[in-house]
């Protein structure tokens, strides 16, 4: 059975366009005004609706050991709380340690999410260490669809690597064909910081962003950039959270270097008094790189509009109160992260376009369509177009609402955002032409979601 989606109004990049959508097969088989279908089709009404190519967060962990405890959600709570938000795919972070096998890794992040996702999901590759059979392994895993590399300049001794390796694995993604991703700090001088402060009896959420400063972040997008240039390698800085950082990124680009720059939602509208806050509550927001002085938010909304930030994400990664309190006696064992893969998109939409700081082109592109072209997955993903996956987000512009921890779905005790106004949620969400999402309730299929397999591009 087909499915319409009748009155709405069609946002890509760089058109918009009032129209219907029908659906057969998982795919978008016709675009036009009063479309004629079957009798019984399925019908939308998306009038007075907005409707989107659907949204692709490309930077979250779902599965996680990190800082002796894990990651709180998993895939089927993880797949819900994004569809809820608008995002119909993901690309999570493989993430083993320095002391774990990669392959055996990869198949254990690929066995956690087969069958339980509702929405559909792709995968980087981190690269934790480089070793004599890293080369071998890391064939493997890209001729199996994972097109894309992580590396960590930070997290020394855990997940970060040193500059010989970053050399090889840039070298060898280079020969692959494979864009780098990369967290961009100064494991050593982190390192150092974190002990320096430590001595000196500050122990308490508020020193962490002293502890990986500004000069830190810009540092170490400044050195990946260096090694891009030197390879011939394409990278992509994730979670980019300040003007220094932002600058060293600017002028590769003016380079030549194929750098490419993402930031996530809680750098755009958290700042690092949230971090200061008393006990807990401060500890729920610590995050590397870590949220930083408001002054900076300005230089990323601007850089994110005129396209020098190319792509938000979220870097979601749920600790709860709990988990968060392993660093009630240092800073250095606060498990990093916020959650946000429910709230990405509402957020970016009403700071982004209600308020006047991004266009809807710039909204689209940002939050879906560059993701999709960057990471192998356009046209098929990030676009509405004949033949692409009918992953539809019929979105209101005139809901009105306010985030809270007691109705997300991510599996967390709290919610960075608590208490944020949003301008306009999701009404319908489809993935390959199924509705997983009404109205804010997931309705759908839990274990919908698909691999996507993606092919080198960047040789």
């Amino acid at each position: 059975m087909g499915l319409l989606i009748r009155g709405g109004e069609i946002v890509n990049v760089g058109s918009r366009v009032r129209a219907d959508i029908y659906v057969e097969n998982e795919t978008v088989t016709r675009i036009g005004p009063s479309l004629e279908v079957p009798p019984g089709t399925e019908t939308v009404d998306a009038t007075g609706k907005l409707i989107f190519p659907g949204f692709i967060d490309p930077h979250v962990h779902i599965y996680l050991p990190f800082m002796a405890t894990f990651a709180k959600d998993t895939h089927e709570t993880a797949s819900i709380a994004a569809l809820v938000g608008g995002t119909t795919t993901f690309i999570e972070m493989v993430c083993p340690s320095r002391k774990d096998d990669a392959l055996e890794g990869y198949h254990l992040w690929k066995s956690k999410a087969e069958g339980r996702s509702a929405c559909d999901y792709a995968f980087h590759m981190s690269v934790t260490k480089y070793i004599g059979e890293t080369e071998k392994q890391l064939r493997e895993i890209v001729a199996d669809g994972t097109a894309s590399f992580k590396i960590f300049l930070s997290y020394k001794n855990f997940f970060g690597v040193d500059d010989g390796e970053m050399y090889q694995t840039l070298e060898l993604a280079k020969r692959l064909g494979v864009i780098v991703t990369a967290h961009c700090e100064n494991a050593e001088l982190v390192d150092r910081l974190q002990k320096k402060l430590l001595a000196e009896g500050k122990t308490g959420p508020e020193w962490h962003e002293a502890s990986r400063p500004e000069s830190v972040e810009a540092e170490g997008t400044g050195r990946f950039a260096a090694f891009l240039e030197n390879t011939g390698a394409t990278g992509y800085v994730v979670h980019l959270s300040c003007e220094p950082a932002l600058a060293a990124a600017l002028a590769a680009k003016k380079r030549g270097v194929q750098i490419s720059v993402e930031s996530v939602v809680p750098h755009l509208l958290l700042d690092k008094t949230y971090a200061e806050r008393a006990g807990v509550e401060g500890m729920k927001h610590v995050m590397s790189p870590p949220l930083r002085a408001k002054r900076n938010q300005e230089a990323l909304w601007a850089a994110l509009q005129s396209g020098a930030i190319d792509t938000i994400g979220t870097d979601h990664c749920p600790f709860d109160a709990e988990q968060k309190l392993l660093g009630k006696d240092s800073f250095v064992s606060i498990p990093n992260g916020i959650p946000g893969i429910e709230e990405r998109v509402n957020l970016l939409y009403t700071h982004g376009v209600a308020a006047g700081r991004l266009t809807m082109d710039r909204f689209v592109d940002a939050a879906s369509t560059r993701a999709a072209k960057l990471f192998g997955l356009y046209p098929r993903k990030g676009t509405i177009a004949m033949g692409s996956d009918a992953d539809l987000v019929v979105y209101d512009p005139e809901y009105r609402g306010v985030i809270s921890a007691k109705t997300q779905h991510v599996n967390n005790d709290y919610n960075g955002f608590e208490g944020m106004e949003i301008a306009g949620r999701a009404a319908v969400v489809t993935v390959r032409g199924k509705v997983q999402v009404r109205d804010g309730k997931f309705v759908g299929e839990k274990g919908r979601g698909r691999m996507l397999k993606r092919e080198p591009a960047y040789f």
